[in-house]
């Protein structure tokens, strides 16, 4: 009798297991998935991501894991706003954030965040549109102070660019054109005093350049002419 219980048991606990099994990776009528599904890294056949389809379409958060045996969330993907996006949220092997953003099909869109190593501190923030940086880019210091100010347009440098020391001291103030330097530009020393000004062409420095010394004007260039240059305290002459 005892025999006979346990035997049936394990035709109930088998029973179960098959059931449970087919009710992962199915397809609907169409053939498109749909309910819970579970997929496995081809060679070591561990987990590499699970979430849910309806009728082919990906809802909920679905969780991405590292090809190792403990399995860490490497990335999740929201897709709970319904609008054919998702939020990126990607992680290393401590959780910590490496960056986060959204993305529709295969393009990021918005913004994006993205941070120091194993840290909390924003790195670095981008705004996209249609897969390409669109508007302002702001790149960070470990302390939070603002590294670098750049403004994008269709994937390409486009208008005044800053750069700051971590002390907050501006370093740089250029202009930007179709990727490259093109107008006016200033550089400072680590003090924050113009160290040297002038233009750029597609580039390439273009025009009289003034160069400082603590803040004084030691020499002009003519860049479009290197070989012609005076010191601010003497005539001009070719040197």
């Amino acid at each position: 009798m005892i025999l006979k219980k346990i035997i049936f048991g394990l035709a109930l606990l088998n029973a179960f297991i098959i059931t449970a099994q087919t009710d992962i990776n199915k397809l609907d009528a169409s053939g498109k998935k749909d309910g819970l599904w579970k997929g496995t890294y081809e060679v070591s056949k561990r987990p590499r991501y699970e979430g849910t389809f309806s009728h082919g379409k990906e809802t909920g958060v679905f969780k991405f894991f590292d090809d190792t045996k403990k399995g860490d969330v490497i990335a999740t993907r929201d897709f709970t706003a319904n609008d054919g996006s998702a939020y990126n949220i990607f992680y290393d092997q401590s959780k910590n954030k490496v960056s986060e953003g959204k993305v529709i099909g295969k393009n990021y869109e918005g913004e994006w965040k993205y941070y120091h190593k194993a840290s909390k501190i924003v790195m670095t923030i981008e705004n996209y549109k249609n897969g390409k940086l669109e508007g302002p880019r702001t790149v960070y210091y470990p302390n939070s102070k603002v590294a670098e100010e750049m403004t994008y347009k269709n994937g390409k440098r486009e208008g005044i660019y800053k750069k700051f020391g971590q002390n907050g001291i501006i370093l740089e103030q250029t202009t930007y054109a179709n990727d490259q330097y093109n107008g006016d530009a200033v550089f400072y020393d680590s003090d924050g005093v113009v160290a040297s000004k002038g233009k750029f062409l597609n580039g390439k420095k273009a025009g009289m350049w003034q160069f400082y010394l603590k803040g004084k004007l030691t020499k002009e260039v003519n860049m479009s002419d290197p070989k012609s240059s005076y010191k601010a305290d003497s005539k001009p002459k070719m040197e």
